[in-house]
């Protein structure tokens, strides 16, 4: 295993930059995800490693080793695609071993890897089997195992449970993550799935267009996002944002009257603040089902969701549509119903007129989560 590092990354196709300058170093033994919109750069990063797309500016590093201008043969990582671009006509056992078989290595040794990791994948009944009579997740774990089988520096896998259906995803994204325990490699995994980043990741890199927005553990960017964006992105459902205006900001508060009129003191750090200014007061859904707060919102439910353990109401609340509400799988609220939201001052984000967060204090426990 290694670390990784990438130094001044720029990637240009012609005219167009997609990457923009990226410093970033991950550390060896680490589970990291790349996560972030369509067309945020995430796996062109990721094919920049693998050594797929040469970059236009700056250096990359994998252990000791500046492997800006070598091979991806010799760069000592292993690739899963979200296609498994398994040889049909080959069994389990040929697939797996076929990278290995190219290189040049003795039978013998390429018999001992691919047994030890088709034990490690639950595979080993199934060795003699070709892909047409396999599961999709089946199909999966073979092109992981072909990967296990080179035992890289770095693993790095482009949105591979994308292909699979919602409950097989939940099974691959366990046993991914028990491989990781298992093996205690570097691996680096791409998706746009932000509930798959949060489950799986030590460190989750956010990214948007090309820029690296927030680098952190899944609890730290939950807890403390740096900016609206990270704040929205993590978290399912996503965070509410309701507008208002900077009544007096300090270092240990922020004073903010809402456009309902609703005037909250929040504790963070708005000594930088300007009374006057626009804000953003952001609170999460699973804030919001609590019976007493330090204030109330009305909202007028448009729709409720009932999944059996919560209820997740949406409508119109604090000067904002589609407000999301989770609550109780016992809760009777209903469409057209108004209810009131009792809203606990410490469960809330600001941000100031440029998207940034005002640092949150210490409270709940949330700070030590770094």
């Amino acid at each position: 295993m290694a670390n990784v590092e990438f130094k001044g990354a720029v990637k240009s196709f012609g005219d167009l930059t997609v990457i923009h300058g990226i410093d970033l170093k991950l550390d060896s033994g680490e589970f990291i995800v790349f996560v972030g919109p369509s067309g945020c750069g995430k796996s062109t990063l990721l094919r920049m490693i693998a050594g797929l797309e040469e970059l236009s500016e700056g250096e990359i590093h994998i252990g000791d080793r500046d492997v800006t201008d070598v091979a991806a043969v010799d760069r000592g990582i292993a690739m899963v695609f979200q296609s498994y671009a398994l040889y049909p006509h080959m069994n389990v056992a040929e697939n797996m071993g076929f990278g290995l078989r190219m290189n040049g290595v003795d039978k013998n040794i390429i018999d001992e890897k691919v047994l030890a990791a088709a034990k490690t994948l639950q595979l080993e009944q199934l060795l003699d089997r070709k892909p047409k009579n396999m599961s999709g997740g089946q199909r999966q774990r073979v092109a992981i195992g072909r990967a296990i089988v080179r035992d890289p520096d770095v693993f790095l896998f482009d949105e591979p449970l994308s292909n699979l259906d919602a409950e097989l995803r939940v099974e691959m994204r366990l046993q991914i993550a028990r491989l990781h325990k298992q093996l205690g490699a570097t691996m680096i995994y791409v998706t746009h799935d932000q509930v798959e980043a949060m489950t799986m990741a030590d460190k989750i890199v956010v990214l948007r267009g090309g820029v690296v927005e927030q680098v952190g553990s899944p609890l730290e960017l939950y807890h403390h996002p740096q900016n609206l964006f990270v704040a929205g992105f993590i978290g399912s459902p996503r965070m509410n944002f309701m507008q208002g205006k900077l009544v007096e900001g300090t270092a240990s508060q922020a004073r903010v009257e809402l456009d309902g009129g609703t005037t909250i003191s929040v504790p963070v750090d708005a000594s930088n603040g300007q009374a006057g200014a626009a804000v953003t007061v952001g609170v999460r859904p699973e804030d919001l089902g609590k019976a007493t707060g330090d204030f109330v919102l009305p909202m007028n439910v448009d729709v409720a969701e009932r999944l059996g353990g919560s209820t997740y109401l949406y409508g119109r609340c604090g000067g904002m549509d589609n407000f999301v509400v989770q609550r109780s799988g016992l809760d009777i609220s209903d469409s057209g119903d108004a209810v009131e939201i009792q809203v606990v001052q410490d469960d809330c984000h600001v941000f100031s007129e440029d998207g940034q967060a005002f640092p949150r204090l210490t409270n709940a426990g949330k700070q030590s989560v770094a």
